[in-house]
Order: C-alpha cells, then sequence, then structure tokens
C-alpha cells in the first residue's frame, strides 16, 4: 500500500528556494551544505498560571539559522498553527533577508504555540515572562536578538527586556528591539515594514513604468504591516481597492479609507462590514483587477491553485513566504515581477538594527533621521537585486537569494569554518 504523501512544511519550502540557487553557485560544499541547516535549535515546554487557576503547558521554540555576519536576529511570534518547522524556515529566511540589505545580522526566529486572541494580557504577561526565562541563556544583545513578529508587539518586548536585564542585574536594552520609546525603542520602528515595502513597490513601478499615483493596491491582511502600508500608499494617491483580514474583506472600485477600516477594525475586531464598502473574500481578493499584490498575512497563500488567476502586475511579499516555488514559476510565465519577501519587508529588521545600535551606544536618531536610513538602504537594495537579476537573467527571487547566500558564504570562509 503506498504511503500518504508528507505535507510540504514551510522548511521544505524554504528548503526548496535556497538549493536552487546555492547549487549553481561556486561556493565550498561544506559551506553550502551547512546553510542548509540551523547552527542552534531549542524547544521547551514551560507551565504558565492561568486566569482560573489552572496551570497549562506551552511549547516555545528559538531557533538560530546562522551567525557568521552578526548576532542573530529574529521575531517571536505567538501563533495556534507555531510549529518548530516554521521557526527553522522563518530563522533561516531571516538569514538572507539580513544579508539581502547588508546589515550585520544573521538568522534567528521563535515561536510559542498559544492563541493570544483568548488569552488576558496578565496570562500572555506571564507567558512571556516564563518563556523569557526559558531562553535566557540564548538570546543577548551579542549573541541572538529577538523581536515582535505575529501578535506580539512593544508591550511583549517590554517584558523580554524587562525579565532579562532582571537576571542580569542591569538595564539591557539591546537584548530586543521593537521596545516602547521609553524603554530605548526607536522612532519609526512601528511603520517600517510597510516603509520598506512602498519604497519596493515605488521602485518596482518605476521599473515597469507604472505611475505611483495611479496604482490600484490589494491587500491581504490589515496587522502592522498592512495598516501602514494602506495608509501611506494612499497617500501618495494609490486606490487601495481591496482589503481582507482574519475576520473578512472589504472592497471599493473607487478606493477604500484607510481611516474607515482602521476604525471598524478597532470597534469590532476585523474591516468586515466596513460602512461603504462591499464583503471581499481572500479567494476574490487575489483574482481583483490591480495593478500591485500585497500578501501581508501568513505563508502559502499563493500557489499553483490560484497563481494563474491573479491579474496584478507586480507581487510584493509583505508576509514571510506567502508564495509556493509552484505559483512561483506560474508568475514568472506570466511576466508578474514578484518582490521577494527577503527584500520587501526587510525594513522592519532594517530599523531593528538601527534600534540595536542606538541601544549600544545610547544615542538616539531623530525619526527623520530613521527615514532617511530606511530609504537609502531599502532603495540601493532593491536597486542591487534588479541589476543581479538583469545579469543573470533570473526572477528577482533568484537574484536576492544569490547575493544573500554569497554574502554569507563569503563571510564563512573568511571566518575560517571550512
Amino acid at each position: 500500500m503506498e504511503e500518504p504523501r508528507r505535507e510540504e512544511s514551510a522548511y521544505d519550502v524554504a528548503l526548496r528556494q535556497y538549493d536552487a540557487v546555492a547549487e549553481k553557485l561556486d561556493i565550498d560544499p561544506g559551506i553550502r551544505e551547512m546553510l542548509r541547516h540551523p547552527e542552534f535549535a531549542l524547544e521547551v515546554a514551560f507551565p504558565v498560571k492561568m486566569d482560573d487557576g489552572s496551570v497549562k503547558v506551552f511549547k516555545g521554540y528559538r531557533v538560530v539559522h546562522n551567525t557568521a555576519r552578526g548576532p542573530g536576529k529574529g521575531g517571536i511570534r505567538y501563533h495556534p498553527d507555531v510549529t518548530f518547522e516554521e521557526v527553522k524556515a522563518l530563522s533561516m529566511w531571516m538569514t538572507w533577508k539580513c544579508a539581502v540589505v547588508g546589515i550585520p545580522y544573521g538568522g534567528a526566529k521563535g515561536g510559542v504555540t498559544c492563541n493570544p486572541l483568548e488569552m488576558s494580557k496578565g496570562e500572555k504577561e506571564r507567558l512571556t515572562r516564563r518563556f523569557t526565562v526559558e531562553i535566557s541563556n540564548v538570546i543577548g544583545p551579542y549573541t541572538d536578538i529577538p523581536g515582535p513578529d505575529m501578535f506580539t508587539d512593544a508591550q511583549v518586548m517590554a517584558w523580554i527586556m524587562d525579565t532579562y536585564s532582571t537576571q542580569k542585574g542591569k538595564f539591557v536594552p539591546g537584548v530586543v528591539t521593537g521596545k516602547p520609546i521609553p524603554l530605548g525603542g526607536s522612532l519609526g520602528r512601528t511603520p517600517a515594514t510597510a516603509r520598506g515595502l512602498v519604497i519596493c513597490i515605488r521602485e518596482a513601478a518605476k521599473e515597469l513604468g507604472l505611475p505611483l499615483d495611479s496604482l490600484r493596491i490589494a491587500v491581504q491582511g490589515y496587522g502592522n504591516v498592512g495598516a501602514h502600508l494602506a495608509s501611506i500608499l494612499e497617500g501618495y494617491g494609490c486606490k487601495i481597492v481591496g482589503v481582507t483580514d482574519i475576520g473578512g474583506g472589504c472592497f471599493c472600485d473607487a478606493g477604500l479609507d484607510p481611516c474607515a477600516l482602521t476604525a471598524q477594525l478597532l470597534e469590532t475586531g476585523s474591516i468586515d462590514g466596513t460602512p461603504g464598502t462591499d464583503c471581499l473574500t481572500n479567494d476574490e481578493l487575489f483574482e481583483l483587477d490591480c495593478d500591485v499584490l500585497v500578501p501581508a498575512a501568513v505563508g502559502n497563500q499563493i500557489t499553483k491553485a490560484n497563481a494563474g488567476k491573479i491579474k496584478a502586475k507586480i507581487i510584493a511579499e509583505g508576509a514571510n513566504g506567502p508564495t509556493t516555488p509552484e505559483a512561483d514559476e506560474i508568475l514568472a510565465d506570466r511576466g508578474v515581477m514578484v518582490i521577494p519577501d527577503i527584500l520587501a519587508n526587510a525594513g522592519g529588521v532594517t530599523v531593528s538594527y538601527f534600534e540595536w545600535v542606538q541601544n549600544l551606544m545610547n544615542f538616539y536618531w531623530t525619526e527623520e533621521e530613521i527615514a532617511e536610513r530606511l530609504e537609502r538602504i531599502m532603495t540601493e537594495s532593491f536597486q542591487a537585486v534588479l541589476s543581479t537579476a538583469k545579469e543573470k537573467g533570473t526572477r528577482l527571487r533568484e537574484a536576492a537569494y544569490n547575493l544573500a547566500i554569497l554574502r554569507v558564504a563569503e563571510a564563512m570562509k573568511l571566518r575560517g569554518v571550512c
């Protein structure tokens, strides 16, 4: 009897994307093999006392993929679907993301399998502090620096920083990024991922001869990234024609009002049902007549099942791993420009790097200085990837991986790893 085929994990996808490029590069076989595996992986199970007095055991993970170019860097997510395989994949993608924009970090990632939407603030704080204790021998300002991710925020980072600092007996703001401003957070950090996306969309539109102020935009996900992205692009004259979130979606051919969407979200927990809009499903969102599609929710959203129905000319990956390799092939054949996640959403980790530098120096920059530095790094990085793609006749994803892998491999070789 034939065994059922195992469903491909996020880590399988990450490896396929890496292997497809690495096998064509002139790098040491040992280094190539090392980069297929994380340097360090920790799985913990820890108890948390809930509000009703019961004790619940949660599983948490912290994975460091590579530290050849600097300490590990990557967010911590709280979500029911967090798995070890997902965290490994995300840590690998972080390695390439940091390398492609040239910041001196390696890749890391963490997560706790939980449903934060069903937890009180007190329960989340107790979970965060206990998880921090469990990983405190791994994280540190010179070893592995967490940040916010799905369903974690500045408050969660403050709890991590406080717990770690208490253990060390001194104030250590550089152990995490994405903190509140009064605790050493950086100005401009909250909208940074969205601003980096906007810069990439602008440069891509310029390359394709599309005026920025006439773009029609569709966005999947209306969290921190999606909401800021919609607001910034609307300010540039773009029309946000469709948006979906976990509760539903909205469509308006004349353009949605981001302020109205945010008001509905704050009032009901979802943008669904925003007055003056039509209902929209995720399936319908991907088939909208638009210029730019921004998947900014979770992974594996663009697949071989829907890639052929996408009408957008540009896909800017706000989420990590939203497009499967099979979908990539279909989109390439149809001439769709895909701005890969390791470039498109790198604005967040770039400004996280700025925050870390400011913490270590104890000297802080203005929001204008942050924006200027982000603009320069993202623009130069996009152009470097675009130039590599043209030179080698590849898609942007392969070009971005090409640059990133070579940079990491060079650092490993110079350090004498192989």
